[in-house]
Parts: structure tokens; C-alpha cells; sequence
């Protein structure tokens, strides 16, 4: 189940990358740029700025899901299947099914178009999500297929899964972006749904395979980019063996527009990026625990 293919990404590992996002994580993170990435099933995404106010996805539910509530198109979600109806009568693109069933055969052809600028870029293919580790068979077959054409993988996951599939799978990859969210359980826990014990294991044995890692921290204000926090995620990583590297990631909040499209809550409302200056206090903390840590994107 897949609910993008991005073309020139450039933020996803080196070069630029075909990102194949796969649909349905285990971690439902309150600041998740792709809030669309959590469930495993499709969903509707409704964009009432561009709606026409027409009709035409009224009178094409074949379930009578939708009804006029004052100036918009509501959606009765006990009544709607997702089947696509609305969003294929939508003249401006109001409606759309997110998530989509796809083969890897499918999905390489869409890659083999980008072959030339992997090959001047030294970029590849990056398979991320939601969670790839949670599709384990299908993520096998499309970083297998890669590999025997000799592609670039990245296999960007959360570590969130059963350790004999985030070794396998792993170990199928160039590079895995292994991101970290909070070095506390219990604060993990408050943010992503799921504790962090596993995730943490899960990194040891990757490192003890030698699989190669970078280690993302999203900074999220107010709940893991304060000094204490930080500290104590560089002490953890810098006690690890051996040590990767560290790419912190500053906060945006694109994500909140995301979130109300899909009706969903959004606790991060009115928090902005860090500044630059923070951002290099940030990296200083990796720095005195003999880390090397960069900012990203």
C-alpha cells in the first residue's frame, strides 16, 4: 500500500532519489508531517479551498455519503467506503483517495525514469513511509530488485518492528535513516503511541551488523529539543558501538495544514522552526559527547 512516489527528492539520502512512501506505521507521532502515512488503509483527503460548491461528488457517491452542510461538502463516515467516486467526478481536485495498491514491478518502471539523474547525482531509491518495516515482504522484494540493478537503497524507518526484520531488512539497504524520537520511554511513549525499548534494541543490533546509519532526530518544540532531553539523547548515542552520526532535523509546521485537511487533531499548533542559532546550541550537545551531529532538512 503506497501513498506517494516522489520524484527529485533531495532530502531522503544522497543525491537525488526516487522516494517510495509506503502507507500504515505503528507509531502515531503528534507532530507526523505525513499524517496520511499512519493508517494502512486509504483514506479521503478533502481540500475545501478548491471546492466549486457544484455537486458533482454529491450526486456521484453510490452511498449517499455526502450532504450539503451549509456552504460545504460533508462526509458521513459511517456511509463512506472510500471507493474514489467523489473524487474522480471532481472537476478541481477537492476529493482524493489517498493510498494506493501497487506491485514492485510498478513501482520500477517509475524508478527506471529517473535512472539518469541517479547516475549524475550518485542519488537512488529511498524507501520510507509510515514505516517500510511494517510491509516487511513487499519492502524485501522492491530493495531486492534494486540491488540487482545495482541502485542506491535507503530504507528510512523508525526501528519500530520485530528485530529479525529490521536486521533483514537492514541489511538489504546502503544506508538506513534511522530515526530517533524521544530518549526517554515514557516521553516516547507520550508522543508516538509506543515505547522506545524496542526501537533502541533494534539500533544496537543494526550497528552490531554493521549496517550503515544515520540517526535523525526531529526537534520538536517543547518536547525533545530542550537541553535535557538533548544531552541525554547525545550521551545514548555517543555510548553506542559503534557511534553514528547524527542528523537533526528542524521542526516545520506544515504539517498542521495536513492534519485539518484530514480532520485530524493537531497538538503543535503555532509552533515555529528553531532558529539558526538554536540549532547550532542543539548540535553543540552532540558535539561535547564526541558525536557528530549536522542539521538537515
Amino acid at each position: 500500500m503506497v501513498f506517494d512516489l516522489r520524484r527529485y527528492s533531495v532530502h531522503d539520502g544522497p543525491g537525488i532519489r526516487t522516494a517510495v512512501f509506503l502507507k500504515g506505521c505503528p507509531l502515531h507521532c503528534s507532530w507526523c508531517h505525513n499524517p496520511e502515512s499512519q493508517w494502512p488503509e486509504p483514506q479521503l483527503l478533502v481540500r475545501d479551498h478548491r471546492c466549486l460548491h457544484c455537486g458533482a461528488c454529491i450526486a456521484a457517491c453510490p452511498r449517499a455519503a455526502l450532504h450539503w452542510e451549509g456552504a460545504r461538502v460533508a462526509t458521513d463516515p459511517a456511509r463512506c467506503e472510500v471507493c474514489g467516486a467523489c473524487a474522480d467526478a471532481c472537476p478541481a481536485e477537492a476529493r482524493a483517495v489517498v493510498g494506493r495498491s501497487m506491485r514492485v514491478t510498478e513501482i520500477l518502471r517509475e524508478i527506471e525514469r529517473d535512472l539518469p539523474f541517479f547516475d549524475q547525482s550518485g542519488g537512488g531509491v529511498t524507501v520510507t513511509g509510515g514505516e517500510p518495516l511494517a510491509q516487511p515482504q513487499f519492502t524485501s522484494a522492491l530493495l531486492s530488485a534494486c540491488r540487482e540493478r545495482q541502485l542506491h537503497t535507503v530504507l528510512d524507518t523508525s526501528g519500530y518492528a520485530p528485530t529479525e526484520v529490521a536486521v533483514a531488512l537492514g541489511g538489504l539497504a546502503d544506508l538506513v535513516l534511522f530515526d530517533l524520537k524521544h530518549p526517554d520511554d515514557e516521553r516516547h511513549r507520550e508522543g508516538t503511541g509506543v515505547g522506545n525499548a524496542l526501537i533502541l534494541h533494534n539500533l544496537r543490533r543494526l550497528l552490531a551488523a554493521g549496517v550503515d546509519v544515520l540517526v535523525r532526530i526531529p526537534l520538536v518544540p517543547g518536547y525533545n529539543d530542550g537541553a535535557a532531553e538533548l544531552q541525554r539523547a547525545a550521551a545514548l548515542i555517543g555510548a553506542l558501538e559503534p557511534v553514528p552520526r547524527v542528523e537533526l532535523l528542524p521542526f516545520h509546521a506544515a504539517a498542521e495544514e495536513k492534519h485539518r485537511r484530514f480532520g485530524l487533531p493537531y497538538r503543535h499548533a503555532g509552533a515555529r522552526p528553531q532558529q539558526r542559532s538554536a540549532l547550532d546550541v542543539c548540535r553543540d550537545h552532540f558535539a561535547r559527547a564526541g558525536v557528530t551531529a549536522v542539521v538537515g532538512g
